[in-house]
């Protein structure tokens, strides 16, 4: 059994962070993670999610991908975190969630895991590096351990280049930004089984 376990927490619109955090899961379980992929809870009127095709077929299609808990947040060393930027900070169903992590913060669950974060948004320059930092922002708050993936691979280069971690446009999971996915997941891993 594995001393990595890692929560591969994503939110998804339309279905680009779920993708990519399916490749960061498999990447993660391919470098020895026992992992739960698990989305975050929809915080939008239903009426609004079903007046959207896109947004309701992805919902229907996540359904059956578990929420994420409280007890998946002790369960795991690690998070991973795929959400999408919303104005240039992350999005509110996300941040919903996490709002609601007081309790385990106060009682120090949250603190010596890793933490590491991907996202994605409309265009280049539409705030992925300011959503992964506030992202980061928090889980300082948490005392967890940032594992960004850094120029740690030639990858990230042709990926974009961001050191914060993996950032794609919408709807654009290339090739390219799988494989620095897969670097990320794969790097995180490794930092935290050297912590456990």
């Amino acid at each position: 059994m594995s001393d990595v376990k890692l929560a591969v927490i994503f939110y998804s619109t339309y279905g680009t962070n779920h993708q990519m955090a399916e490749v960061a899961a498999e990447a993660a379980r391919a470098a020895g993670a026992e992992v739960r992929l698990l989305r975050l809870p929809e915080t939008a009127p239903a009426e609004v999610v079903a007046g959207q095709d896109a947004w309701k077929a992805q919902a229907e299609k996540t359904a059956d991908i578990p929420e994420v808990t409280h007890d998946d947040m002790e369960w795991a060393n690690g998070y991973l975190f795929s959400v999408p930027t919303r104005y240039g900070v992350v999005a509110s169903q996300a941040r919903a969630f996490i709002d609601t992590l007081g309790g385990l913060w106060f009682e120090g669950k949250l603190a010596n895991k890793t933490f590491s974060a991907m996202t994605s948004a409309q265009n280049t320059h539409g705030g992925q590096e300011t959503t992964l930092i506030s992202l980061y922002t928090t889980a300082m708050h948490w005392g967890a351990i940032i594992t960004a993936p850094g120029y740690t691979d030639p990858c990230l280069f042709e990926a974009g280049g961001n050191p914060y971690g993996t950032s794609a446009k919408a709807g654009e999971v290339t090739d390219e930004v799988k494989a620095a996915i897969r670097h990320q997941a794969k790097r995180q891993v490794e930092l935290t089984a050297k912590l456990a």
